[in-house]
């Protein structure tokens, strides 16, 4: 991930689940513990919709996607490029290490 200083960074754990549509449309839930933190950011970062850009790294594979808001927390799209880098499905345990940066 690139070393510009981020409104927010961070390492967390999660599980792989499904929701809406076929698969391969996966997410990771930030936990529950943490959306007040991405919501303090996203005031600076989002583009509308309550969706935060985020910059993120699963399995040593970077990628680029927004966050988007669900039952009280943000779900982190998995990207197919990255399951398949990576090996994931739905049910696997991944860390994650996540940034949001200032529009």
């Amino acid at each position: 991930m690139p070393t510009a200083t981020p409104l927010l960074h961070l390492d967390f754990d999660s599980e792989i689940i499904h929701w809406r549509g076929p698969a391969p449309y996966l997410f990771a839930p930030v936990p529950a513990a943490l959306a007040e933190e991405v919501r303090r950011a996203a005031r600076l970062a989002s583009y509308g919709w309550g969706c935060v850009p985020v910059a993120a790294t699963i399995a040593g594979t970077d990628f680029t996607t927004s966050l988007f808001p669900k039952d009280g927390t943000y779900l982190l799209p998995i990207k197919v490029a990255v399951q398949r880098a990576a090996g994931l499905g739905l049910g696997d345990r991944v860390r994650i290490e996540m940034r949001i940066d200032a529009r």
